[in-house]
């Protein structure tokens, strides 16, 4: 067996087993169709659970497992890779349904699904059946735990590297010593405010008119979306269809809570409610919160939009709120953000997007704790500037456990920061250069890149195909946060060079 074999074939395997844990997945939605009496549906998800078991098994066949040992590269090679092999999968009973122009859009969709960022190319969005929309909304929901967390949790036994592949997703958090026990914690966390959120929000959406089956239904598609702060929706005018200030107000609880650090979560809950105000990506993240809450709302009064105070905290706080956890949760149409909010308005939704919510959390963008990190760096230069040059400045900081402020975590910061403002200004130049205004050209790459789902109406069936496919990747390498991605592009470009 050559060396290319040996590397690639623990990567293959493991991929196949992630395939088989999809089509069981598919169940879920076939069962909605089912009690939604939606016969039509139930083959797509048939045929869609028949080519992932194939597709699986095939590559379970073809590859060895390997000895075990998984190395830092393949950890990563195996996320990259397995998340686009799920995509190409998941995206046969979308395509199925008839609500995509092709089989790119409905590959587009799964990956901004997966990625929690919520853009869609969907067709006629308002007739979707159940089967469809349950099956975009928990690819949402799973996309924010992550595909490595639930393999570690409920599909497969003994995963090889199993640190190496939960760090290549884009998570680095452990809440236990063990990351198996640490993916199932993540879980038990999601599953019960699941049960809660889905409660709440399908008593709000009886109580503003749905029938029980429609608002349970409901209460799940928007929680799922919440929680994993995706931005999906299972009607074109997003949160804005339930005209119900008390149903915004309980999406606003959940997607803020979905984009705080599973760590915080477990620290509450383990009765460590200091956290709340010495961590220092709770801080960083209120800092930016208000101050870009406050850009808004200015803005906006000055134009003489809203004028009621309610409708402008239904309108701008939820907004921007909204683009903060990079949910994308709409109560405007994505029309309205260019032609009527303004320059300055739409700026402070871009910062956000770009900033996002925390890391190890379903939130995507630059997180918390790297701008909060930023800030202290910026802080003890200057204060290196006005003592003698004889004193040592030493900074430190709290997340989750009391830290001495190092270049390691300078370096890692700055490193994936600089990756997103280039990714987002590659994304946008783009964009220009597909014929899209300046100001919608940027806030669409902010929304991709930090997977978000805001819209100010760029991304549609009738993008350039090349668009499509660049976003794809955007939103792709901003939710594993680059690492395993530029891996998988080192690895093609040197085995070409190898061979």
């Amino acid at each position: 067996m050559t060396s290319i074999w040996r590397d690639l074939a623990p990567i293959w395997f493991q991929t196949g087993r992630v395939l088989r844990g999809v089509a069981l997945l598919m169940a879920l939605p076939l069962v909605v169709a089912v009690l939604s009496r939606e016969w039509p549906v139930v083959p797509d998800f048939l045929i869609g659970m028949g080519v992932a078991l194939l597709g699986g098994s095939v590559l379970i066949l073809i590859f060895p497992r390997g000895s075990g040992r998984v190395s830092w590269a393949q950890g990563m090679l195996t996320v990259a890779v397995s998340w686009l092999a799920a995509m190409v999968v998941c995206a046969v009973p979308s395509w199925l349904s008839g609500h995509y122009g092709s089989f790119g859009d409905a590959c587009f969709d799964v990956m901004s699904g997966f990625t929690t960022t919520g853009l869609v190319l969907i067709q006629d969005l308002d007739h979707v059946s159940d089967g469809l929309n349950t099956w975009r909304h928990l690819l949402s929901y799973l996309g924010g735990q992550g595909m490595v967390v639930l393999a570690l949790t409920f599909l497969v036994r003994g995963l090889p590297g199993a640190y190496k592949l939960y760090v290549g997703e884009g998570k680095d958090e452990r809440l236990l010593p063990s990351v198996v026990h640490t993916a199932r914690a993540i879980w038990v966390i999601s599953l019960l405010y699941l049960l809660v959120g889905t409660a709440v929000l399908a008593v709000t959406a009886w109580q503003a008119g749905m029938t029980p089956y429609r608002a349970v239904l409901h209460g799940l598609w928007i929680f799922m979306a919440a929680w994993s702060t995706g931005g999906f929706g299972p009607h074109s005018q997003n949160v804005l269809f339930y005209h119900s200030f008390p149903f915004e107000l309980a999406t606003m609880v959940f997607f803020l809570a979905g984009s705080f650090n599973f760590g915080l979560h477990h620290a509450v809950w383990t009765g460590n409610r200091k956290e709340l105000y010495r961590n220092l990506e709770l801080q960083a993240f209120g800092a930016t919160a208000t101050l870009l809450t406050l850009l808004v709302l200015g803005a906006l009064r000055a134009r003489g939009l809203y004028p009621s105070g309610v409708n402008l905290f239904r309108k701008a706080v939820y907004q921007l709120l909204s683009a903060h956890t990079t949910t994308g949760f709409m109560t405007v149409y994505p029309a309205q953000l260019p032609g009527q909010w303004g320059d300055l308005a739409l700026l402070g939704l871009t910062l956000a997007m770009l900033l996002g919510g925390s890391a190890s959390s379903t939130a995507g963008g630059f997180k918390g704790i790297r701008v909060g990190l930023a800030v202290k760096t910026v802080i003890q230069e200057v204060r290196r500037l006005l003592v003698p040059e004889s004193a040592l400045v030493v900074s430190r900081f709290h997340f989750f456990r009391d830290f001495t402020l190092e270049d390691r975590h300078v370096r890692s910061a700055f490193l994936i920061m600089g990756l997103y403002s280039l990714t987002f200004v590659v994304a946008a130049t783009a964009t220009v250069a597909a014929g899209y205004p300046l100001d919608q050209a940027l806030f669409e790459a902010a929304s991709a890149t930090g997977n978000v789902g805001l819209s100010a109406g760029v991304t549609s069936p009738t993008m350039p195909w090349a668009l499509k496919a660049l976003y794809v990747v955007v939103m792709w390498a901003g939710r594993l946060e680059f690492m395993a991605v530029l891996v998988l592009m080192g690895s093609m470009v040197y085995g070409r060079r190898r061979r």
